[in-house]
């Protein structure tokens, strides 16, 4: 099966949705990069196009969706959540009004744009809003069920999405999407690798790498990054005993964040990383840049056979 971008996925959702949903949909000028077009050729009616005027249109989305419609607000990460903060939080967050921020391009696989548009700061600036949903689907199969599962939600919601076309994780035949509830993939008791979004590809090749050394990791697909399934967190910690976080964010306020904040209070573990590390974004091709930031799979799987070596060293 081809290689599918989450932010293709949201479009189509969206179109598919649109026949049985009644549903507004803004773009800030973008929507053939967000995808927003496919649903507005089809509904015309229920579309809006804002133009380079993000502040404004999250202002828009939310005063329809104090009529009582649900609203789907898209641009680029960049400027949806980094422009646009101060009228989510007072205009949605403080309102807790049912707008769904779908931000496209997030991260470095947005690749040759460079520092100003790769934005690896949107999950901690979201995920500090009071009563944001934050969510960042793995594949297609993930994306699509989604963008259904958050407009049955009743208030507001960060989805992120990508650029990158991104391998098939899920079966769209077996799969069920559940909001708020982490996905174990693998199962091993030598490490617990949470991730998210574009990552998770990437991990579960990591474990299988991993496998033919004889370390046996549990990855597990976090796509809800708040509210955390703290639960599954803490099933798989006390486990292992050793957990690494994978992702194509700061490792500052983003899943790992909320991971260490969780584990610190709850149960102390040993947690290592793996993300973006306190510096801007530079130019290259999305998957390069990856492999820059010791994102590529020797470098996840490097990672996680460092926290197994610290683990068995101080268990004797």
């Amino acid at each position: 099966m081809a290689d599918i971008a989450t932010r293709a996925s949201y479009g189509r959702a969206l179109a598919d949705l649109g026949e049985k949903y009644m549903f507004a949909v803004m773009d800030a000028d973008l929507s053939g990069s967000t995808q927003t077009k496919k649903f507005a050729d089809k509904f015309p009616e229920r579309f809006i196009n804002c133009g380079i005027a993000e502040q404004n249109m999250i202002g828009v989305a939310a005063g329809i969706a104090a009529t009582g419609m649900p609203v789907f607000a898209s641009s680029f990460a960049m400027f949806a959540s980094g422009r646009a903060y101060e009228q989510i939080r007072n205009s949605v967050g403080h309102t807790k009004l049912n707008v769904k921020i779908c931000a496209s391009h997030a991260g470095v696989t947005v690749g040759e744009d460079g520092a100003t548009h790769q934005f690896c700061e949107d999950i901690a600036i979201m995920r500090s809003i009071p009563g944001m949903v934050v969510i960042s689907p793995a594949d297609d199969t993930e994306a699509y069920a989604a963008i259904e599962a958050i407009l049955k939600y009743d208030g507001p919601v960060y989805c992120r999405l990508g650029r990158q076309a991104v391998p098939e994780v899920f079966d769209p035949a077996t799969y069920k999407f559940e909001l708020f509830k982490a996905v174990p993939l693998t199962q091993g008791d030598d490490c617990a690798v949470f991730a998210h979004g574009v990552m998770i590809d990437r991990a579960l090749k990591a474990c299988e790498l991993l496998k033919t050394k004889g370390i046996n990791i549990s990855v597990i697909d976090t796509h809800t990054i708040k509210p955390l399934d703290e639960n599954t967190v803490l099933e798989y910690a006390a486990r292992t005993r050793n957990v690494v976080v994978v992702e194509e964010h700061s490792v500052i306020g983003g899943l790992g964040g909320a991971i260490c904040e969780l584990l610190s209070q709850k149960l102390p573990t040993p947690v290592t990383r793996l993300g973006i590390n306190d510096v801007f974004g530079v130019s290259g091709k999305a998957g390069e840049l990856l492999d820059y930031y010791g994102l590529s799979v020797d470098g996840i799987a490097d990672a996680i056979r460092n926290s197994v070596k610290n683990k068995d060293g101080a268990q004797k």
